[in-house]
């Protein structure tokens, strides 16, 4: 059992496409009670709005619900300009914005934007450099210095300040990667695209990693993208059934994984609202019940 008894969170996975009523899906997220939303990084998608100018719009026109990336393309973003966007949005959010952070993918169509063409060793330590920039630009300091093979600091002056500590949460898969998770993030990201086996090996050796750099597992938050359908017939599969399937297996990921946070990707206009007003509170009822 690996349940770290934090309270059970869950949002909504909003694909940026420019043709959708975007902002009116945001705010029908926090009418429903959900507690994030959260927005994909693909710049290079011709279909898609802008990631950040997303989130910021969605800020805009909300007042409760809590705002990520899922998680954002750093090759395409210098961890400087990330940082200070970060910070900006939080101060004007009023504390509502997290990061989520990955190391790249999709290389050719990355770099057919300009940007770098990494290898995963390359990626993975440019991607520890990248949480390091970022938390001394978050840190209020001036004269910031940072000298690494992908990234650096010269002088520079942080500002603003995030009004809450904001969560570095990343999208990694691979055993080294999972080692930097486990040694300096805040939370991991998965997404779930139907197994299971796969989750739970990748939370075991998190937690191990964990262990390995004397930190308690506990701290490290566990959010994961669920890819699936909410039915009313018999189970098809891993998380695509009738509610009380899904509240099942979400409640196995939250005291059997230490899971605290579910962010739904489903196509369907039902699915969200059946999401929000079916399995959230079936889900919470029933961790409270095995928690108890």
């Amino acid at each position: 059992m690996a349940d770290h008894g934090r309270e059970i969170k869950f949002g909504y996975f909003l694909i940026p496409n420019a043709n959708e009523p975007l902002l009116a899906t945001a705010r029908e997220v926090e009418r429903l009670g959900l507690d994030y939303v959260a927005v994909q990084d693909h710049p290079y998608q011709r279909r898609f709005v802008d990631a950040w100018v997303l989130l910021s719009a969605i800020a805009g026109v909300t007042e409760r619900v809590g705002l990520f990336p899922d998680v954002a393309n750093l090759p395409l973003r210098p961890p400087v300009m990330m940082a200070k966007a970060a910070a900006s949005l939080d101060v004007l959010s009023a504390g509502r914005f997290e990061l989520g952070l990955g190391a790249g993918g999709f290389w050719d169509a990355i770099e057919a934007y300009g940007g770098p063409h990494r290898d995963p060793g390359q990626a993975l330590s440019a991607l520890a450099e990248a949480i390091e920039v970022i938390r001394k630009v978050w840190s209020g300091e001036r004269n910031l210095r940072f000298e690494g093979e992908h990234y650096r600091l010269a002088g520079a002056h942080s500002g603003p300040v995030p009004v809450h500590p904001i969560g570095i949460w990343l999208g990694v898969y691979g055993p080294r990667a999972l080692r930097l998770t486990a040694g300096v993030a805040d939370g991991w990201v998965p997404s779930f695209r139907g197994d299971l086996q796969q989750i739970v090996e990748m939370t075991d050796r998190l937690d191990q990693a964990a262990a390995e750099a004397d930190r308690d597992p506990g701290e490290i938050r566990r959010i994961i993208n669920l890819g699936g359908a909410i039915t009313d017939g018999t189970t098809e599969g891993v998380l695509r059934g009738p509610v009380t399937q899904w509240a099942d297996e979400l409640t196995d990921l939250a005291v059997g994984q230490g899971f605290d946070t579910f962010i739904l990707r489903a196509d369907g206009p039902d699915q969200m609202t059946r999401f929000a007003e079916q399995v959230v509170p079936a889900v919470r009822a029933q961790v409270a019940a095995e928690r108890a």
